[in-house]
């Protein structure tokens, strides 16, 4: 890590070949979420859920592969307060009764010395699921009109405002983007749910605090240098934080990918969406956020 230490990179120089890059990443993205449309998990789009208590502590990754092929698609399955009661989530568009009847033949298949019974029923009608639906959008946008008003108050200035929120919108479009494109290819669920909303918040938190580091350098800089010219300046704060940025992305990148591996199956489209979010918020810092500051003051004093 030594070449850490007194760094020299020109992040400013290659800021078109990064604008290029993240340009064909948001069109391929907006174009994936258009044509495909957005992979709603049950808590979006209505379904069905069943408490079911056991005799005898059970595993849920068996009971969703057995579950994945009667009920049409893989359902949400979770332990519900011990390790004898599982929650089952589907949304098979079947009748309620049809439902039960078809998880209740595959659990007597799966587990036939440990006999279990239906404790709660209940249905996910689509107008809770598109209020949560609106309530997740809201939450995001709400994120990212504070964001812009906390970073005007503390840097004084709306270009860093802007650089911000570009570079959140920027990751989160992404990794959105990702999860419609290869949601169907890879072999844990990608659905869109409450989890992965709070994996989209978690992402922006993220990615502002480590815009928020550069910001604070280029303001500190900016006085300590005042004849230096602002881009060189800029590109000097890059630096001067760059192995905070990268120790801290590492760091944070090693203890979610241990979450994906050894997290189970519920965790896994979640630390996944983080993992994304780490690498690409890292990216968008140095590339997307900071630049951004550069061109608009650019703009503002040629104005």
């Amino acid at each position: 890590m030594r070449w850490f230490e007194t760094p020299n990179f020109d992040f400013i120089k290659v800021h078109n070949y990064a604008y290029i890059f993240s340009g064909i990443l948001i069109v391929l993205s907006i174009i994936g979420i258009f044509t495909k449309g957005l992979q709603y998990g049950i808590d979006f789009k209505g379904g069905k859920e069943f408490v079911l208590e056991f005799e005898k502590p059970v595993n849920v990754t068996d009971i969703r592969s057995q579950l994945s092929g009667p009920l049409e698609g893989t359902p949400s399955v979770k332990l519900f307060g011990s390790p004898r009661d599982i929650l089952i989530r589907t949304d098979n568009p079947g009748d309620i009764t049809e439902v039960q009847n078809t998880i209740m033949s595959n659990m007597e298949e799966l587990y036939s010395d440990n006999s279990a019974n239906v404790i709660k029923t209940d249905i996910v009608g689509p107008r809770f699921a598109e209020d949560l639906k609106e309530g997740a959008l809201n939450a995001i946008i709400f994120a990212l009109i504070v964001v812009f008003i906390y970073i005007l108050i503390r840097f004084k200035d709306w270009t860093f405002s802007a650089g911000a929120v570009t570079a959140l919108f920027h990751d989160v479009l992404i990794v959105l983007g990702v999860f419609t494109i290869f949601g169907d290819l890879m072999p844990f669920s990608m659905q869109i749910d409450q989890s992965i909303i709070a994996a989209f918040l978690t992402i922006v938190g993220y990615s502002l605090n480590d815009t928020v580091v550069v910001f604070d350098r280029v303001r500190e800089n900016n006085l300590l240098y005042k004849t230096m010219d602002y881009g060189e300046m800029v590109n000097k704060s890059l630096n001067d934080t760059l192995s905070r940025t990268v120790i801290t992305s590492l760091t944070t990148l090693f203890v979610v990918t241990v979450l994906f591996i050894f997290g189970g199956e519920v965790l896994k489209g979640f630390s996944f969406a983080l993992m994304l979010g780490i690498i690409i918020g890292t990216y968008s810092s140095l590339f997307v956020a900071t630049p951004t500051v550069v061109e608009l003051q650019s703009r503002k004093e040629n104005a």
